[in-house]
């Protein structure tokens, strides 16, 4: 494990919050969730422009780095702030209880291993859901910005889904005769579950309908280019 290193002193972020929280605490729900998004990974692009040093988790794919903590310290510190009575459940350890009956989800990089390796397929990502964070009762929306390509998904149960606040076409316009074999299935397997052969069986009978596959690393953002229909379908077995 090698020791975190931040290229951005504690004080600066702390000046970057205040400021972001000044800039928007009249902002809807809607409209602050999009903005922590794009600010946050901003900030994770910057720092890892600056240097940034990686600490491993369980392996040498789950990884963290001082990026993942700052932008999460950020979206989190202006919640606690300008959202007090809202439940706080982070990625990297972030976590308040609910008095309103509502939690922040933190997601502050996804697609950390790529993030760390250079790659531009990740994201920053938050929701905002009802109820127990681990099985909500309703998802109000999620907001998903993915730096490399400065755009920003929204959508949720009362928000169209939306890229830049641009309408993407609904999921029931696609074609009827788009089937399995004519489009692309994004997800994920983890290489312990490959060697299940349960899993494997399971995951190789879908798959094998599809005309093609693409495991890039960052959920948010596949499942971002599935409301596109840049993607027909996304599967990754731990995740409902």
């Amino acid at each position: 494990m090698s020791s975190q290193s931040s290229p951005i002193p504690a004080e600066a972020l702390h000046a970057i919050t205040k400021t972001f929280i000044i800039a928007h605490d009249r902002d809807d729900d809607a409209a602050l969730a999009q903005a922590l998004v794009y600010n946050a990974g901003r900030l994770a692009w910057r720092m890892r422009e600056a240097g940034l040093t990686t600490e491993y988790k369980t392996s040498v794919s789950d990884v963290v780095t001082a990026a993942d903590n700052a932008a999460e310290d950020f979206i989190a510190t202006t919640l606690r702030t300008l959202r007090p009575e809202d439940g706080l459940l982070g990625e990297e350890g972030t976590s308040a209880p609910s008095h309103s009956g509502r939690t922040w989800v933190i997601d502050p990089v996804d697609g950390t291993y790529n993030f760390t390796t250079g790659s531009d397929y990740w994201c920053s990502a938050l929701a905002l859901v009802e109820g127990g964070p681990e099985d909500p009762d309703l998802v109000h929306f999620g907001a998903v910005h993915r730096p490399a390509m400065g755009y920003t998904w929204f959508g949720g149960a009362d928000f169209p889904t939306s890229v830049d606040g641009r309408p993407v076409d609904h999921l029931g316009t696609v074609p009827l005769n788009v089937t399995p074999d004519r489009t692309c299935l994004g997800g994920y397997l983890h290489p312990t579950d490959i060697a299940d052969p349960a899993v494997n069986a399971l995951y190789t009978a879908v798959v094998r309908e599809f005309a093609t596959v693409r495991w890039n690393g960052s959920a948010s953002i596949d499942l971002g280019n599935v409301s596109q229909g840049n993607n027909g379908c996304w599967m990754q077995h731990s995740v409902l």
